[in-house]
């Protein structure tokens, strides 16, 4: 699958002929909810197969629900499409142009296999998740990896401040994709996290973990956007 970056955002997609809700989008969220002309191609075969990773960080995007609706977005991809054998596809999908590659299964159900690329609009809409926002904790004692994600509303995290029962706020860094990282030791301490999404929401998330978390373990903050 084509590497994107910092993409979670729920997007919604129609072809030329219309076919979203309007009721879908709260016009009050700060995100940018008119239409946009773009094209779409797929990758893969029938099955989603290939969806996998991204650069997001999620890991299996089967296991965590959601894989087969995994779009590639051009905006944040390097011209490198001909390196995927695209070919003449290229004025399609590389930067500036507006472009999406979906799994084949997503594609198929606005296109025949035989279109190969297809005209679209698109739009942001605000995510609607079940459950909490998750965080899985990995690392080792000195260097913390907390994956973000399970995220609604507009979907994209900025900011990821983490609380140790025995320190203050702690900002952390963006390492890749929604993996974000501290060098703090926060082992023994029960962990709250502070998060903020493109929209300038934040949250709160108290005492997500006990103080008897461990590496490897996800947490449901029982909150979202």
């Amino acid at each position: 699958m084509a590497s994107f970056k910092n993409f979670t955002a729920c997007l919604g997609f129609m072809l030329l002929l219309g076919l979203a809700r309007s009721d879908q989008i709260s016009f009050g969220e700060k995100i940018d909810s008119s239409w946009h002309d773009a094209h779409a191609t797929f990758y893969g075969d029938i099955h989603g197969g290939q969806t996998m990773m991204g650069a997001c960080g999620y890991g299996d995007l089967f296991q965590q629900g959601g894989a087969k609706k995994t779009p590639a977005p051009s905006k944040s991809r390097r011209p490198t499409c001909a390196r995927r054998n695209f070919g003449a596809l290229n004025a399609w999908c590389n930067p500036p142009q507006q472009h999406f590659d979906l799994s084949m299964p997503m594609f198929l159900t606005i296109a025949q296999y035989r279109a190969g690329i297809v005209p679209v609009k698109y739009r942001r809409i605000l995510c609607s998740k079940e459950g909490g926002v998750r965080f899985d904790i990995h690392g080792n004692p000195y260097w913390m990896l907390v994956l973000v994600r399970n995220v609604g509303g507009s979907g994209e995290v900025t900011h990821v401040s983490i609380k140790g029962s025995r320190t203050g706020w702690i900002q952390m860094t963006r390492n890749w994709g929604q993996n974000w990282q501290t060098g703090a030791h926060l082992v023994g301490q029960s962990l709250s996290f502070l998060v903020t999404t493109s929209d300038s929401k934040r949250l709160y998330f108290d005492s997500v973990s006990g103080a008897d978390w461990s590496f490897g373990q996800a947490y449901d903050g029982k909150l979202n956007f």
